[in-house]
């Protein structure tokens, strides 16, 4: 049976709402099937990251004005990380901000870009190249949704999950390494999936316990770093070589999931990390494999390479220019932040990648 989202039962659950604020809704094409009907104005936006630009944001910008809303009114963002980013970003900057609440529809929404208060659009191509720092006043976290992916959606999020036990936990990084993700997609494929194995539904009680605590690694290192100065940097571990394969998938027009350019980018930055920092290369074999095995193998030719080079360059996280930052492990659960590695190491790493 489809799983619909009760907003207002929500609203009556989350603490610190009086009941009559008014209360503002966007989603996106793909979600809004999964809500049940309610007569709060809702905004439906082209679901997509090619749809994550400002053009989007000026939609919901001149939604929350056509319905007069005030700093004291309420914006509820439901879908995945692109919803829930310009829906922050809009809501920190409609007069000088108002409150919103996540509601993450997909699992990297859930793991990633709800939690943190990173909000923003792309720009020029570039992810997330405009945005602030707003966190929202509360996130609803329904594992129901997940029932509604495709498997390529539970891989993208699965990818940011590897990410937070890499720089947070090696116990968390033990536990995903035995989660059985073939079986698990099996069983969320199945037709009558209610009516297996109790062990087969264990999959489910698994996941939402990994959920949980990938969220709580983001969250506690956010809570010592809310500015992004020093050790949140960590959370990019993936992202600087990720964001720069993902962004090249874009103009070469054949678009790249955001999790899958962030496990390509893991691999190349454990590759940085055994080079510079000591990882033990057991660490890069296991994550290159688990890459191949879900992911596939990596669609990019040495004729990329420059213009990869070049993204990274102006990486929003780079400090000077001409240099390009990292954030590298010395092992599981032992980040290390600012890390300049030079193009020609950089070169090295990405000819592995492409190399799987």
């Amino acid at each position: 049976m489809l799983f619909k989202y009760d907003i207002q039962e929500d609203l009556q659950n989350t603490e610190g709402l009086n009941g009559d604020e008014q209360v503002l809704v966007i989603t996106d094409t793909h979600t809004r099937a999964l809500i049940r009907p309610t007569d709060y104005p809702t905004l439906v936006l082209r679901a997509g990251e090619a749809h994550k630009n400002l053009h989007s944001v000026e939609k919901i910008w001149d939604f929350l004005h056509t319905h007069e809303a005030t700093r004291k009114s309420l914006l509820v963002c439901i879908g995945g990380g692109t919803v829930t980013d310009m829906g922050g970003f809009a809501a920190a900057t409609y007069k000088r901000g108002m409150r919103y609440i996540n509601v993450p529809t997909t699992l990297l929404a859930m793991v990633d870009a709800s939690t943190g208060g990173k909000t923003g659009f792309d720009h020029h191509g570039l992810k997330n190249e405009i945005g602030c720092f707003y966190p929202p006043f509360a996130t609803r976290i329904h594992s129901e949704f997940l029932q509604t992916l495709p498997p390529e959606e539970f891989l993208s999020g699965y990818a940011e999950m590897v990410k937070h036990a890499l720089i947070g936990s090696a116990n968390e990084y033990k536990h995903l390494l035995r989660f059985d993700i073939e079986e698990y997609l099996a069983y969320q494929a199945h037709p009558r999936r209610d009516f297996l194995l109790p062990e087969m539904h264990n999959y489910s009680v698994e996941l939402a316990g990994r959920i949980e605590a990938s969220i709580e690694i983001k969250a506690n290192i956010v809570a010592q770093d809310p500015r992004e100065k020093g050790i949140r940097k960590a959370l990019n571990f993936g992202h600087t070589i990720g964001h720069a394969l993902e962004a090249t998938s874009f103009i070469r027009g054949k678009q790249l999931r955001h999790g899958y350019a962030v496990m390509q980018g893991l691999v190349g930055e454990l590759y940085l990390s055994c080079a510079v920092a000591g990882l033990n290369k057991k660490v890069l074999q296991q994550i290159s494999h688990l890459m191949i095995d879900a992911y596939g193998h990596v669609d990019y030719a040495c004729e990329d390479m420059d213009r990869l080079l070049q993204l990274m360059a102006q990486d929003k996280k780079n400090n000077r220019a001409g240099e390009i930052n990292f954030t590298l492990l010395q092992k599981v659960g032992e980040p290390i932040v600012d890390q300049v590695v030079n193009k020609e190491l950089i070169q090295e790493a990405v000819e592995y990648v492409f190399s799987l």
